[in-house]
């Protein structure tokens, strides 16, 4: 170590292999805010479309969701993609949500659900450049 750098200084040390940085209170509001979007798609699945569309649409919607969520943004994902590219996905996961409250008439819950998401979104976005 250099003479003028200082222990606080160094960056973090990342973690040992096959362990995992700890979660912090945001990872969580980020997996809640996950869990309410594929929640939403099946709950507007479900209810916004007659019989047999509501089955095709309420198993079908949410799970596109959770293979493009999995391919893209996840801590594992399939594709290693940049930090912008990860970000798109998981804005447009948040955005179909926040629609999808609208078009059931929810506009107020999809609004509240939109400020919480991106806001979330920004705050684990600018750890993953810092």
């Amino acid at each position: 170590m250099p003479e003028n750098a200082s222990p606080s200084s160094a960056a973090p040390a990342a973690p040992a292999p096959g362990m995992r940085a700890p979660l912090t209170p945001l990872d969580i509001v980020a997996f809640v805010c996950e869990l309410f979007a594929i929640g939403s798609l099946a709950l507007w699945g479900f209810v916004a479309f007659d019989l047999p569309w509501n089955i095709v649409v309420g198993i079908g919607a949410p799970a596109l969701a959770l293979v493009i969520w999995a391919l893209f943004v996840s801590p594992r994902a399939v594709f290693a993609v940049h930090p912008f590219v990860r970000g798109i996905v998981e804005l447009l996961v948040y955005a179909s949500a926040t629609i999808v409250w609208w078009s059931l008439g929810y506009a107020w819950i999809g609004l509240a659900f939109a400020v919480v998401a991106v806001a979330t979104g920004v705050l684990v976005g600018r750890r993953r450049f810092s």
